[in-house]
């Protein structure tokens, strides 16, 4: 049943990232951009404001496809996951249809702007989208074996740790810039990729993952039509 689940969900997820596409190449024409690097627009109050809130929509709709697609929380958070990291890499292979781009996996993209501008190159963002994709896989998959994850504390913070190092990179000429006006932060170009921090917290989120997807796992106790059991010796 799981896969079948995974198949709507990425049919769901590929058209999402279609949109997503779209919309790109719509606002790459109008304002007359061939590279973010050197030709963005100049700062818009309300044209921010709604890129803000589109973002916003497009994280609540992967959620709400993971929520009804899953029957415990473990494997509504796994569709959604799921879900994000197959948008993400079908983004990018939408806009190399229409436009071409990127021309390389190493060509620089603005890939977020909550809680600030996130910039870096292609391949950063489909590596860790790959790496979602199988957990959030892994994860759904344990729906049909009515198996309960139970990561220990260490687990998790090995992986909030990983993630927060990957964050840090994507963010650090912004947060560098700390405090600055929206104006400042729009007109913010990346100077460089630390890609030293990136692997670490690539490979330290994908051990922990690897970790708590793999260790043991705890059946959930079933329950009769009654809601009860009496044991009579």
């Amino acid at each position: 049943m799981y896969r079948k689940k995974l198949l709507y969900v990425a049919i769901y997820a590929i058209g999402m990232a279609y949109l997503e596409a779209a919309i790109v190449v719509y606002l790459r024409r109008f304002y007359g951009i061939t590279d973010l690097m050197t030709s963005a627009p100049p700062f818009d109050p309300q044209i921010s404001l709604i890129e803000v809130g589109r973002e916003l929509a497009t994280l609540i709709m992967l959620l709400a496809v993971g929520l009804l697609s899953g029957k415990r929380l473990q494997s509504k958070i796994g569709f959604a996951i799921y879900a994000f990291g197959l948008w993400d890499i079908f983004y990018y292979v939408w806009l190399a249809v229409f436009i071409g781009w990127p021309k390389s996996l190493f060509d620089w993209d603005l890939l977020f702007l909550i809680p600030l501008p996130w910039w870096g190159p292609v391949i950063a963002p489909v590596m860790i989208a790959a790496l979602m994709v199988l957990c959030g896989s892994g994860l759904a998959a344990l729906e049909d074996k009515e198996r309960i994850l139970r990561p220990t504390k260490a687990e998790w913070l090995l992986l909030v740790l990983g993630i927060c190092v990957m964050l840090y990179v994507f963010m650090a000429d912004a947060i560098a810039q700390m405090p600055a006006s929206i104006e400042t932060l729009a007109r913010l170009r990346p100077s460089s990729f630390l890609w030293g921090f990136f692997v670490v917290g690539y490979l330290i989120s994908a051990y922990s993952a690897w970790r708590i997807l793999s260790a043991k796992s705890v059946g959930k106790p079933s329950v009769s039509n009654s809601g009860r059991e009496n044991n009579v010796s």
